[in-house]
């Protein structure tokens, strides 16, 4: 049957008319109102020091303030599972990193499967490498002498990490293998608690941020015996490599990345992108960035698709690894 044009047009408005008002007008309107950004973390470290720093200057490209909410616990998993459960619209994303996003899922029992149930938004940043520190009063002033003193003393030091699994957890496993020594591990809710203890003497030892344990270095309230990178830092130049001071290879850099929940629209999601890249772009941001030696990443990475390969990929290096060595959260 052929239809006129009148009644071409009023079947044309009534189907409009039964198509939800998002499909119609979200790519054109979204956001409409602040956008929440979860940080997994408590407030006072990197992540949450990045996901600041990003956050505050997507607003300009994104016409909405966009609004840090820090939900800290079980290494991040409680956090991101308050973004995985969040409806997918674009207005709660989430910034993670390795622990929260390949490592937390082979050692806890998650409610929902980091593989799946995110849509990759953008790369942010790689971060330079951890230092490792000690306690102020450790007797040792190198790190071939912490190795010594730690073999002579087994079991009798602690080092402070950010939560089972953690990346200072496992990079503390791999440290006692490469040396052969044996200490206990005291897990914290975030590392600048436990950077904190370690200033305060209540643990002995710590692998974390640079950023974050500079201005502890400079103050002499803890010791810093090596960057655990290829090069030096040029906000410590003090500092060697670990290749320098006797434990080579033994590097561990992060990235940063923004996430969406599963089912995101991929308009929403490259409005986002775009706000993120517009955002990385700004000098005021650059400056920030590297300032807590991160490094932003290349123009051409700074995609969704970047961030899956490299989550991926991740997930296929260490998952064998975490569970070879047989760690699991309680």
């Amino acid at each position: 049957m052929k239809l006129g044009r009148r009644q071409f047009l009023h079947l044309g408005v009534g189907a409009a008319a039964l198509m939800p008002v998002s499909r119609i007008a979200g790519a054109q309107t979204y956001p409409t109102r602040p956008v929440t950004l979860v940080v997994p973390f408590p407030a006072g470290g990197v992540l949450d020091t990045v996901g600041r720093i990003v956050a505050e200057n997507m607003r300009a490209a994104l016409g909405q303030h966009v609004i840090i909410e820090n939900v800290g616990g079980a290494n991040g998993s409680i956090g991101v599972g308050r973004v995985a459960r969040a409806a997918p619209d674009g207005y709660t994303i989430g910034i993670g990193i390795r622990d929260t996003h390949v490592i937390n899922g082979a050692i806890y029992a998650l409610s929902y499967d980091v593989r799946t149930d995110f849509e990759p938004v953008v790369l942010l940043s790689r971060s330079r490498g951890s230092l490792i520190l000690a306690k102020k009063a450790m007797l040792a002033n190198d790190l071939k002498a912490l190795v010594a003193w730690l073999k002579a003393n087994p079991d009798k030091a602690s080092q402070g990490h950010p939560g089972v699994g953690s990346t200072p957890h496992i990079m503390g496993i791999h440290f006692q293998k490469l040396t052969g020594t044996r200490y206990q591990f005291v897990p914290y809710r975030g590392a600048a608690a436990a950077l904190q203890d370690l200033v305060a003497g209540q643990v002995d030892l710590m692998f974390t941020r640079a950023e974050i344990a500079l201005p502890h270095v400079r103050a002499g309230t803890v010791k810093a015996y090596a960057v655990m990178d290829k090069g030096r830092l040029a906000s410590a130049p003090d500092i060697p490599t670990v290749d320098e001071a006797g434990l080579p290879g033994l590097y561990e850099t992060q990235w940063y990345g923004l996430f969406a929940p599963r089912g995101t629209p991929r308009t929403v999601i490259a409005r986002l992108n775009a706000a993120a890249v517009e955002a990385l772009a700004a000098p005021v941001v650059r400056q920030r960035l590297a300032d807590t030696e991160n490094e932003i990443a290349p123009r051409e990475e700074q995609t969704s698709e970047a961030l899956g390969v490299l989550q991926k990929s991740d997930i296929d290096k260490w998952w064998p690894i975490i569970k070879a060595a047989g760690i699991r959260a309680d």
